[in-house]
């Protein structure tokens, strides 16, 4: 393949490009981490043409990189090369590096040319073709909340919030403005990145938590495009903020008394002349009642999605904004499902489960295999919740990692949409991950029964 031959995308990204000397190219695994490879830019044409090869493993590897051998895709089976093919479209420069460099997404098939049912973003690609064969297209956008913290920790190894952004004895402002105006080179860093990008970065605000932040992507008529621009934008969060000398994260609960990082997700579904179904009939038997209803009803087994790691669970607490119970209800934001207040065009449902450390190709495949279930059966939902959901229901969603993998891997749900390979190769990832971190016995421990029991 000759540089001519390249997607028009590609050669403007190159033409753009005169310096450039590599490209990162990479698939994105279980836990939303990139892993892939680092090229020089002569190799784009090979890759553009034959893919790149990484084992079976990589897109199943757990939090620390570590194969998962109770998947059977390791060294039971060899741990074979798959090709990983570029994602149209998703050449962009890295506007953070001090060389010329850029970026591409990619994604395992197998052998035969078909999608690796491994490889999150063939999970939600399957969800998708779901939705098209009923003539439906989602719209979506996410919202990310993180934190920045100083470079280094505290003597204890306790993260240390921004100092350009918190002062001793003051916390920070929940939409306040000066919060903002203390970091306006990073932010701007980030816009300026984001745009060089072309990822449609909206809104940034200061959250509750000392130096928390969230970002708003806009409405994207494409769910893979859209958890496509979710990493890149995480990824140009935390490069940005290592330019400036912090370090940036979307762990869920970083401290315990203090608010965590969600991942709110809007959608709303376009039937195929393009019109907002949910626009019209908000009846109980309409589609969007229907789709309300199949979200809450397969809340509790997707909840090992939303909520992927053992610190994820910390930020379920009551008064929180973060749900302890499947319910709905019209501009609440104490409910696990909001429908906010909108122009008909714009009706959606924005859901508040996921933290924002999960994956965004499997979040938005279990809420929109939630809502095409719940299409599916005809399903209506439970009354509207109005005013606090946490008074009024009890907690009913999994309170813990185990708890939420058991429900996760005893699914008919989740075996039907994300494929029953899927399921048992994620469960036993998690539970990998939640045995060695069982094996280390916290410091708060010791503080606490060492010397008193």
């Amino acid at each position: 393949m000759s540089q001519a031959a390249l997607p028009a995308d590609a050669r403007a990204v190159i033409d753009a490009m005169p310096k450039l000397e590599f490209i990162e190219a990479y698939i994105v695994d279980i836990n939303g981490i990139a892993r892939g490879k680092r090229l020089p830019a002569a190799s784009l044409e090979r890759v553009y043409s034959k893919g790149l090869n990484l084992p079976v493993s990589t897109p199943l590897l757990d939090i620390w990189g570590h194969e998962v051998e109770d998947t059977g895709l390791a060294i039971a089976s060899g741990d074979a090369d798959r090709p990983c093919l570029p994602v149209a479209g998703s050449l962009r420069p890295m506007p953070w590096s001090t060389r010329g460099s850029a970026q591409m997404l990619l994604m395992m098939h197998e052998p035969d040319g078909s999608r690796f049912a491994g490889d999150p973003r063939a999970i939600l690609a399957a969800v998708l073709d779901r939705l098209a064969a009923r003539g439906l297209t989602p719209v979506v956008a996410t919202e990310l909340e993180f934190r920045l913290f100083e470079a280094e920790p505290d003597a204890t190894g306790r993260p240390v919030p921004a100092h350009l952004s918190t002062r001793p004895g003051r916390r920070s402002q929940l939409y306040g403005i000066e919060e903002l105006d203390n970091l306006d080179d990073l932010f701007g860093d980030i816009e300026t990145a984001c745009l060089a990008q072309g990822l449609p970065m909206d809104t940034l605000i200061s959250e509750q938590g000392e130096a928390q932040y969230e970002i708003n992507l806009e409405h994207v008529g494409d769910a893979l495009l859209a958890a496509d621009q979710t990493i890149l934008l995480k990824r140009t969060i935390k490069a940005c903020a290592r330019r400036h000398g912090l370090a940036a994260s979307f762990m869920a609960k970083p401290f315990g008394d203090s608010s965590g990082n969600g991942m709110h997700v809007h959608i709303s579904l376009l039937d195929a002349d393009g019109h907002n179904v949910f626009a019209d009939d908000q009846s109980e038997t309409s589609a969007l009642m229907q789709c309300v209803a199949g979200l809450l009803e397969t809340m509790a087994e997707s909840t090992a999605i939303f909520a992927p790691h053992d610190n994820s669970f910390r930020r379920f607490q009551a008064a929180s904004h973060a749900p302890l119970a499947p319910a709905w209800g019209v501009d609440n934001r104490t409910t696990a499902i909001r429908l906010p207040l909108a122009e008909p065009n714009a009706s959606r449902i924005e859901h508040r489960v996921a933290g924002a450390d999960a994956n965004p190709y499997l979040v938005l495949a279990a809420v929109l295999a939630g809502m095409e279930h719940g299409m599916a059966k005809q399903l209506t939902p439970p009354p509207e919740t109005v005013g606090d959901a946490y008074s009024q229901h009890d907690p009913s969603l999994p309170d813990a990692w185990g708890t939420a993998i058991e429900a996760f891997e005893e699914s008919s749900f989740i075996a039907e949409y994300l494929g029953a390979d899927y399921q048992r190769w994620y469960a036993a990832a998690k539970r990998q991950e939640r045995e060695r971190l069982r094996a280390i016995v916290p410091a708060a421990e010791y503080d606490a029964y060492l010397r008193t029991v």
